[in-house]
């Protein structure tokens, strides 16, 4: 069953542990998630309704209604219901393994089994059947259920660690921690049945970072933040067990809520042929009434003599009735001006399109063996013409795998050396030897043997650099099956300075809440951990106080360099110069930097300032009282130095971003993580260059600062004197990618926005402003960003600029901006497949996207224009010369061309040339597409296929069927023949007419063919050769012999072989107009 509606829209929760029956009074949704759109029931009439919302569909099943009308159809009804079935069969098919595939991953996922307690005890339920107010239990290595309230853990003081990977893209670990009054719960089942605590909280929403309510139980309140909560989508780690409260289940959790909606996707070709239809109807319904006005003079004047040949089965007597029939039997008749056919190719065009991409080896990563993959088959030519890309960064442009590059201690540089380019001749170092350490990690690389050889001489501040790395984080140590010692780390930075502490020679090995034990060069070490001065976003460090076996008590910090300068002890100014030349140069390599300082602080000043700690957490303005505590120990640092932690970009990632950036397609990043960490990795793609003319920053935590800094930022770059014009609905610049307002500013800017900034930003009043001054720099960075968040700067730049958009990501995360985007692009990577599961396409690497652009997406264009320009031409071509004979034939709706003629043209006669050229043609091979990016443009300001190109079509189509037709009129008007016979009969002149078009739609099709192939060559004079074939086979005796109702045109052929003509019993006068 489906999720129950909510009836009113909820301003706040309600929820009580283990009470079903309270909490049902509220109509919470359970915890079953439906991604799918049909059931078995609704597929056919949905599908059915989806199919109908496009304009051809809609005409072609019009068209097939009138065609039923015996009265006013020239034509058999088969003409269209074929290919109408054809093309609405394929689209359902299509749709349905879509789903089918939705349905089962659904069903995977509601289906996994969860412990909850029912009536006392742990029992397994369905995913799907756990609801609000359920105890739950989770086990290491387990997804969350649901947006739970952490009540206890296996872990002291009720922590838990949790990696939030498809929430926010962060594959560090993070730390809950259980309300005091909760923890000592435990996981006593008895304890918890009785538990009967109730969370008042905020309603449904898609904020991942906040969370505000409070728990009720004893008569006493219990203020409840995002720390004491589990997110759905969560990965418990390091931590053996823990109880939760479900709080939110299944489309409430915070999870789905960013999830997005699923849109139908089509290109802006799609969107340009649904107009161009339109058009072609209204030009169809211009030349039905044109000939229509001519059936009703015709009849009034003089079609009333010819009744004596042409017998009518109901006389007509009205001169206007007969014009309205007229009307809709030209309608039928000219139909074809655009068939069914043109869908079906375009279809079959696209297909071909997407195997190339799936058969493409250059993009096939062999190191996972994952090939690129097309998801959704209908928006090839829709990757020429993309103008924006929008891109995640960790695991996207990152392998996200830290290295430790280089450091700075006591004012002297490790690390590798890079050498200018005139040097690359010059050998590279051989990396260090780390044998003397049993411990070391055989991943890890060091290019600096002068650092070993510190270490081996016992530099005493060479240790005490790496003592402190080995004891100034919150790493989790584990052992692998082959026991092997492993670090579970919050932060991949961390992570990377904790394993290079261990190649050093000081181990991380153990910890508890009050100890951690090292091994300092092959001796086992415990400290008295005595005090965790937290990181946090405004503090830009973190501390740890500790006390050696010798009892020595050492505050130990790392953080930001412009927080730890400040800090340091007047005596330590040389050095701090020296070091922050040292960091620049480690800045400009692209290198992430953290400052590393201590101080040894005496026993009885460290007693005090604990007494100022312990009333800071008891206080109520805890987080002040903490700062001002924190403040008061951390001061007077001395200076060890500074490390160099490289953010490894994936292959070719900068080579690819530079390539795309000529190709005039803008590249934003779109990234959870923490400003300094997106700058670096902008720098090392080589987005932001220190040559740039400034680099704004927009950091305010309120809209008018917001508002200011971004005034700010447009006066540098517009100057003083120029206003903001940019309105979302009526400003051109904006509306047009070619005349955009950047094109006015002279210089390179960059714009770096923090997600507590965007929340004001993309506010009405603001959103303009901040999409004005976003697009005209040649960068822009956004970090700390939200899925949703996301997602809205996507459909911003959807709405206002009129652009074609595509998103990039590889985590759950990024799903809400690969749905929005036109094309949405998942790359297969370390956080799962959730991306590439609701994307268009798939990529195993970044660098790929340069090929899927400038190579398939170019050609695809290229192709499909091509094609569209020739299908209009050649119809128009073929169907107007139905128009000319009207005013030769009575108006009377008779066909120049025999029915199997009209029936095959598209179908057999001329559907493989232009399907090769639609498949296979190109301007430039592939080196060249990549070569010059700029060839990229035209599909940008959709210069090949567009409505002047449209009528240029069409104008080219009238001129052709003018000279089909009255070429042959002419030629054919009081002809004779050698033996002095007339030869100007109706179906010698159709024939003529219709060889005639066929000669020349092949001599066309030749001409606009710019790359030929073996099938091209097959396909098109295959096509002259079948027509031939099947022209002759038509004309014969036999065939009239044998159905004379449906091969009306007397053995044609006989003539021209030099035969007498069979003309049967009777002479044949025609087809009756009705």
């Amino acid at each position: 069953m489906p999720c129950p509606k909510k009836k009113l829209l909820e301003e706040k929760r309600r929820v009580k542990a283990n009470s079903r029956e309270y909490n049902d009074q509220f109509h919470y949704a359970n915890n079953r998630i439906r991604t799918s759109k049909y059931t078995v029931l609704t597929f056919l009439p949905m599908n059915l309704f989806e199919q109908f919302q496009r304009v051809a569909n809609a005409y072609f099943a019009v068209l097939l209604i009138l065609e039923l009308i015996p009265e006013i159809s020239s034509l058999s009804w088969v003409t269209t219901v074929v290919p109408l079935v054809l093309v609405l069969s394929i689209t359902a098919v299509k749709d349905a393994s879509d789903d089918y595939f939705r349905h089962k991953s659904d069903k995977q996922v509601n289906h996994r089994q969860a412990q909850v307690l029912i009536d006392g005890k742990l029992q397994n339920e369905q995913w799907m059947n756990v609801r609000a107010g359920d105890i739950i239990k989770l086990e290491n290595h387990q997804f969350v259920v649901a947006d739970l309230l952490l009540l206890s853990s296996s872990e002291p003081h009720g922590l838990c660690y949790i990696e939030t990977a498809e929430l926010d893209g962060e594959t560090n670990l993070k730390v809950r921690q259980a309300l005091p009054v909760t923890f000592g719960l435990g996981a006593e089942i008895s304890k918890l049945a009785r538990f009967d605590g109730e969370v008042v909280c905020e309603a449904p929403n898609h904020d991942l970072s906040q969370f505000s309510g409070a728990l009720s139980w004893n008569e006493e309140n219990y203020p409840l933040t995002n720390k004491e909560v589990l997110l759905r989508g969560c990965v418990l780690r390091n931590t053996g067990w823990c109880f939760g409260m479900v709080i939110f289940a299944g489309p409430d959790t915070k999870l789905m809520q960013n999830g997005g909606k699923t849109e139908v996707k089509r290109t802006s070709i799609d969107h340009l042929m649904n107009t161009l239809v339109l058009w072609i109807f209204g030009l169809l319904v211009f030349m039905g009434i044109i000939l229509a006005i001519g059936n009703s003079i015709w009849e009034h004047r003089a079609g009333i003599h010819f009744r004596i040949y042409l017998q009518w089965s109901d006389v007509v007597e009205s001169s206007i009735f007969s014009g309205f029939l007229t009307f809709w039997s030209y309608v039928i008749i000219l139909n074809s001006v655009v068939p069914i056919s043109l869908y079906v190719s375009v279809e079959v065009i696209r297909l071909g399109h997407s195997c190339f991409i799936n058969w493409d080896q250059k993009m096939y990563f062999a190191k996972e063996d994952t090939p690129a993959e097309v998801r959704t088959t209908t928006l090839s030519e829709g990757l020429g013409q993309i103008e924006y890309i929008f891109s995640d960064k960790t695991g996207t442009l990152t392998e996200n795998i830290m290295t430790f590059n280089k450091c700075s201690i006591n004012g002297k540089v490790y690390g590798k050396v890079l050498f200018p380019p005139a040097l690359q001749f010059l050998p590279q170092k051989m990396p260090a030897d780390f044998s003397f350490n049993p411990l070391a990690d055989s991943k890890f690389t060091f290019s600096d043997h002068r650092l070993i050889e510190a270490i081996k001489f016992r530099d005493p501040q060479v240790h005490e650099f790496f003592r402190l790395l080995s004891l100034c984080h919150t790493v989790m140590p584990e052992e692998n099956t082959l026991g092997e010692l492993i670090y579970q780390a919050q932060s991949p930075d961390e992570g990377a300075l904790v394993t290079a502490a261990r190649n050093f020679g000081f181990v991380f090995k153990s910890r508890t809440p009050k100890t951690i034990t090292i091994s300092e060069m092959g001796k086992l070490v415990t400290y008295q951990l005595l005090a965790i001065l937290d990181f946090n976003n405004t503090r830009k460090r973190m501390s740890v106080i500790v006390q050696n076996p010798s009892g020595q008590i050492t505050l130990y910090s790392k953080g930001a360099d412009t927080i730890l300068f400040e800090r340091l002890h007047p005596s330590y100014e040389n050095l701090m110069s020296l070091t922050s030349d040292h960091l620049e140069e480690f800045a400009g390599e692209g290198l992430r930097t953290l400052v590393l300082a201590y101080k040894n602080v005496n026993e009885q000043q460290f007693r005090e300032w604990l007494k100022i700690y312990e009333k800071a957490i008891a206080s109520r303005d805890r987080e002040e009282r903490l700062a001002l505590a924190y403040e008061e120990i951390e001061r007077d640092l001395e200076l060890l130095g500074a490390t160099a932690i490289e953010d490894r970009l994936q292959e070719g990632v900068a080579e690819t971003i530079a390539t795309l950036l000529l190709a005039n397609i803008k590249i934003w990043v779109l990234t959870g993580d923490k400003q300094e960490t997106a700058i670096n990795i902008g720098y090392s793609c080589h987005m932001l260059k220190d040559s740039m003319d400034a680099i704004f920053i927009v950091d305010g935590h309120t809209k008018e600062d917001v508002s200011e800094e971004l005034r700010k930022a447009k006066e540098q770059m517009f100057g003083l004197n120029k206003g903001s014009s940019a309105d979302c609905g009526h400003d051109e610049k904006l509306q047009d990618p070619r005349q955009g307002t950047e094109e006015t500013v002279i210089g390179d800017y960059a714009l770096i926005i923090n997600g507590h900034s965007l929340v004001h930003a993309l506010k009405v009043d603001l959103e303009n402003e901040f999409l004005e001054t976003a697009c005209v720099c040649k960068t822009v960075i956004c970090c700390r960003v939200t899925p949703l968040q996301k997602a809205q700067v996507v459909d911003l730049v959807k709405k206002c600029r009129k652009a074609i958009t595509l998103a990039v990501g590889d985590g759950s995360n990024d799903i809400g901006m690969i749905k929005n985007a036109h094309i949405g692009v998942g790359i297969s990577g370390q956080e799962g497949r959730q991306a590439v599961l609701n994307s268009d396409y798939s990529i195993a690497q970044f660098r790929y996207l340069q090929r899927l652009l400038l190579v398939h997406g170019r050609w695809s264009y290229f192709r499909m224009c091509k094609f569209l320009c020739y299908f209009f031409y050649k119809n128009i071509a073929f169907t107007l010369v139905h128009f000319w004979f009207g005013f030769f034939c009575g108006f009377s709706a008779q066909t120049v061309y025999d029915q199997w003629f009209i029936t095959l043209f598209n179908i057999v006669h001329t559907s493989l040339p232009v399907l090769a050229m639609g498949l296979f043609d190109q301007d430039v091979n592939e080196e060249e597409c990549l070569h010059f990016p700029k060839l990229y443009k035209p599909g940008q300001l959709n210069l090949l296929f567009n409505k002047r190109r449209f009528f240029i079509c069409i104008a080219h189509g009238i001129y052709t069927s003018v000279v089909l037709f009255f070429i042959p009129y002419v030629a054919f008007y009081d002809a004779t023949g050698d033996d002095g016979k007339h030869i100007a009969d109706y179906q010698s002149f159709a024939v003529t007419v219709a060889t005639s078009l066929i000669i020349v739609v092949s001599v066309q099709i030749a001409l606009d063919t710019s790359y030929w192939t073996g099938l091209n060559h097959l396909f098109l004079w295959g096509s002259i050769a079948v027509y031939f074939a099947v022209l002759f086979a038509m004309q014969s005796n036999g065939i009239f012999d044998q159905f004379p109702s449906h091969f009306p045109f007397v053995a044609i052929s006989e003539p021209y072989l030099g035969e007498e003509p069979y003309l049967g019993e009777e002479p044949y006068l025609g087809e009756e107009p009705y």
